[in-house]
């Protein structure tokens, strides 16, 4: 049997880095060669993952490579490669998406005039991304992950001459970075009680020595990482704002793989998790709050590429739900199919929002958007497979997760998921009606045809390549079960639920037809039945008041009472001291100054009275 090598794995996540390298020391003023030198080195991780992914496919468990990174009393950290189910199908999720974005970044960033730095950040983001999938320790993946947020600044604040994109690139930084203090944290505690940051070690005996209380709170602060990462509740209103960045970077970052990474870190330590059902349960109440808070958020949205960022918070939100109920292959599964449909639903709004000017889906439709044949049935293909639509991917994915938490004995968290497959549905045809069935059409005549040239070309090849996945990969659960199944002593194979299947579909369809009612159908008036209660649709557009609880507490206890005790202490307490320090050094001066003077009587008048003093005393001593 033929196994992963360390030299294809090294090939795998090293390749980009040099990439990333060689474009912004030699070659920033070449854009064509950076373009080929970023494409060729994720083509190679591509193969690489490709081949691995082969030779692993019936391996009878993980192989590892690792070496010694620090050592001491009772402390036990190595670093290196971790070749398992999980990763390796993590990698090429990761190198594949890699490769059809940035092809289709040549037509989308053509003329731009950062296209090589542009080029050189994306070849950052597929080396972190990349080597984090087969990490083989906490620590190790804590590396990367923190890459993995320097090039999600860098890439949503590329445009950085907007102020729009260059706040929205901070507030990502700031807010993921609030998750990952937890996540250190949860590190160095299960660091000093376990001794080993090994994955492996962890899913296995090492993590069963803790204590269930440790072991918990280690758990929750670990997921702190991933709510920030994947954009979950309360940490959930940047992932919108970042769609200031290019909207390739918008599918490649925030949508298909980076987002992502907070789910599959879920998935890679699923057992260790598992041992804290307080902690699970946490799981799957954040992952059900956001999954409904980001519905609602989509429904009343009108820029296109934020209705999908909306639905990346919730269907991540799904993800976890299904991993927090036990469900190690529905989440996973979705996490796979997901990549898919939704990276081309931020590619195909690209083609649409870099052909027409704006990113309003109401506009889009009045100006001819259905004229754009691929990127239309492309899109449509991936909307219907987001709202579970068979026989499409989600279709598939979804089931899985509504069949674990159909195994929950509280039968509120599977309404709670059928009420966001609904939502799902109805917020997805929305944007599909809107733009393919407009009450007017302005500009058609101009727009109907898609524009002939290489640029259009190097961007719908990616997309007839995604909703071919997006098609057929549903066909594939069964053997990617079996795949996974080889990683766990965990039982992959839940019982089926066919009701719970039925009443997933058919809510789906309700959600369709609600949307088809409201938006689709001639004489639709377009307006949602949200919109027609004042209320409740500002408290969908304002993001449920999230943002302004933020500011509020930035005013209220950040800069008025943080900052203000700082300030203080700054000013009556440092400045303080060194303002009376001052002045001691200056009254010691003068009075130093003082008795250094010539004034004589002074000093004749202390003489005299130490002779004084010293005939008295010897005086009173004879007697």
């Amino acid at each position: 049997m033929a196994y992963p090598t360390l030299a294809a794995l090294i090939m795998a996540t090293f390749l980009p880095f040099a990439a990333f390298l060689l474009i912004m020391i030699f070659t920033r003023m070449k854009p064509g060669l950076s373009a080929r030198l970023s494409i060729g080195s994720v083509a190679v991780s591509f193969v690489c993952s490709v081949v691995l992914l082969a030779q692993n496919w019936a391996a009878p468990g993980p192989v590892e490579y690792s070496t010694q990174f620090l050592a001491s009393s009772g402390l036990n950290v190595q670093v290196g490669f971790l070749a398992d189910q999980l990763g390796l199908l993590m990698l090429t999720i990761v190198a594949a998406i890699c490769l059809l974005v940035q092809i289709y970044s040549l037509g989308y960033m053509a003329g731009d005039p950062g296209f090589s730095r542009y080029y050189a950040f994306m070849s950052l983001f597929a080396w972190a991304m990349l080597s984090l999938s087969v990490s083989r320790s906490l620590l190790q993946i804590y590396v990367f992950w923190e890459l993995v947020g320097l090039s999600s600044y860098l890439l949503i604040g590329f445009w950085y001459e907007k102020f729009s994109a260059s706040q929205a690139g901070k507030k990502a930084f700031v807010m993921t970075r609030a998750g990952d203090v937890a996540f250190f944290l949860g590190i160095f505690v299960v660091l000093l009680n376990a001794g080993n940051l090994g994955v492996l070690e962890l899913n296995g005996p090492t993590a069963t020595r803790m204590p269930h209380e440790v072991l918990t709170l280690s758990a929750l602060l670990i997921f702190g990482g991933i709510v920030g990462k994947s954009a979950q509740f309360p940490l959930m209103t940047w992932l919108p704002d970042a769609m200031e960045g290019p909207t390739p970077v918008s599918a490649l970052l925030h949508s298909a793989t980076m987002v992502a990474a907070g789910v599959f870190l879920f998935a890679r330590l699923f057992p260790f998790f598992s041992l804290s059902p307080e902690a699970m349960g946490v799981f799957l109440a954040i992952g059900t709050i956001s999954m409904l808070l980001a519905s609602t958020m989509a429904m009343v949205s009108r820029d296109i590429k934020r209705v999908w960022a909306y639905s990346t918070i919730s269907q991540l939100g799904l993800m976890i739900m299904g991993l927090a109920a036990g469900g190690y292959f529905a989440g996973v599964f979705h996490l796979t199919t997901h990549a898919g449909f939704k990276a081309l639903l931020f590619l195909c709004s690209g083609v649409f929002i870099h052909h027409f000017g704006t990113n309003d889906f109401y506009e889009l439709g009045r100006s001819g958007s259905r004229g754009l044949k691929i990127p239309t049935i492309s899109i449509v293909i991936a909307a219907a497979a987001l709202s579970g639509v068979p026989p499409l991917s989600g279709y598939f994915s979804k089931e899985s997760i509504m069949s674990a938490l159909a195994g929950l004995s509280n039968p509120m968290w599977l309404l709670a998921g059928l009420l966001g497959v609904f939502l799902t549905a109805y917020y997805s045809f929305r944007v599909m009606f809107v733009m393919f069935f407009p009450k007017s059409v302005e500009q058609e005549s101009g727009h109907a045809h898609a524009p002939d040239h290489a640029g259009y070309r190097a961007m719908t090849g990616p997309l007839v390549f995604l909703a071919t996945v997006t098609v057929l990969l549903g066909f594939f659960e069964a053997p990617i079960k079996n795949f996974l199944a080889g990683m766990l002593v965990i039982d992959l194979h839940a019982p089926e639920t066919n009701w719970s299947h039925i009443a997933a579909l058919v809510l789906s369809i309700a959600g369709l037809a609600l949307a088809w009612f409201e938006f689709g159908r001639r004489g639709a008036e377009q307006v949602g039945f949200v919109e027609k209660i004042p209320p409740l649709y500002r408290l969908f557009a304002e993001r449920w008041y999230l943002d302004h609880i933020y500011g509020l507490f930035v005013d209220r206890v950040i800069d008025r009472g943080i900052s203000w005790l700082c300030w203080q202490n700054d000013n009556k307490v440092i400045d303080g001291a060194i303002d009376e320090l001052a002045g001691g050094t200056v009254e010691g001066g003068r009075i130093s100054a003082f008795l250094q003077t010539v004034m004589i009587q002074y000093r004749l008048l202390a003489i005299f009275a130490v002779l004084v003093f010293l005939a008295f005393y010897f005086f009173f001593e004879k007697i």
